[in-house]
C-alpha cells in the first residue's frame, strides 16, 4: 500500500485499526499481513492496483504551510494546493510551519521512508538567519554532536556566514550554514536556541543529491526518471524503478514555476535563487548502498522537459 501512494507507513496503520481496509473483501485487522499478486486490496471500498513506477518531485515550501495531508487545526498544507495532474504524494521527511526551501515529495511510501531514515546517512543542508552572538568555535563543537534535555543529536557541521551588527552591542543577526544527516523534529531550531540564538528563518537548500537551486517558491518539477534510477535504485524496489529518461511533469507547455504562490505570510522576504549546494549521493549499487562519493547536486530544471529527438 505503501508503494502504491496509497498513505505513509504510518497512516496506513491507522487505516487498518480503523477498519478502513479489507483483502479479498475481508476486513484486516492487523497490517502485517502478506498479501498476494492476486489479491484483492482495497480502502473504503477502492481497490488498489499495482503499484505505480517511483516518482520523486521537488517542491519549493513557502513559510506559513503544514506538511501533512490534513490538519485538525485547519491550517493550510503543503498538499492543499499542488497543481493538478500529479499523483497521490507523500514527503520526504518534513519542514515546519515557519521553514521554507527543498521538500521531496514521491508516490512511493518505501522509498519515502529509506530517505528519511537517519541510517541512510543522506545530508541536509539549510541556512538559517539567527540573531544573538556566537562564534565560529562555538559551532564546530556541535561536530562532536550535542545532548539536549535528554536527546542526542549526532555530528553536525556548521559555518558562520555572515554577521551583521544590531544596534545593541549583545545581539547581531547572523546567516549559518547547517548539514546534518539525521533531522530529528525542529532539529536546526533546537540546537541553535540551544547556544543561545533565536532563530527566525531557516531555508533548507538541499536534502541528499537534490538542491534547491532556482526553483520558484511554490514551484514543483520532477525529478528524471534517469536521474532515479541512477541516483536511487538502492531504495527502490525493481519492480517499481521508473524507466525512460524524461519527466512527464510539467506536461507540455507548462513551466516548472506554475505552481501556485504558497507564501500566506505578509510582508514575506523575497524567494530564491538561492545558492546550489553540492552534497554526497549513493552509488548505484545494492551491495553497499551507504556507500558515498562526492558530487554535484541534482537542480530541477527551468521550463517544461525537452522533447526527445
Amino acid at each position: 500500500m505503501a508503494r502504491s501512494g496509497v498513505a505513509s507507513r504510518r497512516e496506513i496503520e491507522r487505516l487498518v485499526a480503523a477498519g478502513r481496509v479489507t483483502l479479498n473483501g475481508a476486513i484486516l485487522t492487523t497490517p502485517a499481513v502478506r498479501v498476494r499478486a492476486e489479491d484483492t486490496l482495497a480502502v473504503d471500498g477502492k481497490v488498489i492496483g499495482a503499484a505505480d513506477p517511483a516518482r520523486l518531485f521537488l517542491y519549493h515550501k513557502p513559510p506559513g504551510l503544514v506538511t501533512t495531508h490534513r490538519d485538525p487545526g485547519g491550517r493550510p498544507t503543503v498538499f492543499d494546493g499542488l497543481p493538478k495532474g500529479l499523483p497521490r504524494l507523500i514527503s520526504v521527511g518534513r519542514l515546519d510551519l515557519n521553514s521554507e526551501g527543498l521538500l521531496l515529495l514521491t508516490n512511493d511510501g518505501e522509498l519515502s521512508r529509506a530517505l528519511e531514515l537517519p541510517a541512510t546517512g543522506l545530508p541536509r543542508r539549510y541556512r538559517a538567519r539567527a540573531r544573538g552572538v556566537i562564534d565560529q568555535a562555538r559551532l564546530d563543537d556541535l561536530a562532536e554532536g550535542i545532548d539536549i534535555a535528554g536527546v542526542r543529536y549526532g555530528p553536525i557541521t556548521a559555518r558562520l556566514d555572515k554577521v551583521k551588527e544590531a544596534a545593541g552591542r549583545n545581539s547581531a543577526n547572523l546567516w549559518i550554514s547547517v548539514v546534518l544527516t539525521e533531522g530529528k523534529n525542529r532539529e536546526v531550531r533546537r540546537v541553535l536556541e540551544h547556544l543561545g540564538l533565536k532563530v527566525n528563518r531557516l531555508i533548507r537548500l538541499a536534502y541528499g543529491p537534490f538542491a534547491l537551486g532556482e526553483l520558484e517558491r511554490g514551484g514543483v518539477q520532477e525529478v528524471d526518471p534517469r536521474v532515479v534510477r541512477e541516483l536511487l535504485a538502492p531504495y527502490i524496489s525493481p519492480r517499481n524503478l521508473p524507466t525512460g529518461d524524461r519527466a512527464s511533469w510539467p506536461p507540455a507547455g507548462r513551466a516548472a514555476s506554475d505552481g501556485p504562490e504558497r507564501d500566506v505570510r505578509r510582508g514575506a522576504p523575497p524567494q530564491g535563487p538561492y545558492p546550489q549546494a553540492s552534497c554526497p549521493r549513493p552509488t548505484n549499487t545494492r551491495r553497499d548502498p551507504h556507500t558515498w562519493r562526492a558530487s554535484d547536486a541534482v537542480t530541477p530544471r527551468r521550463g517544461p522537459p525537452r522533447r526527445p529527438r
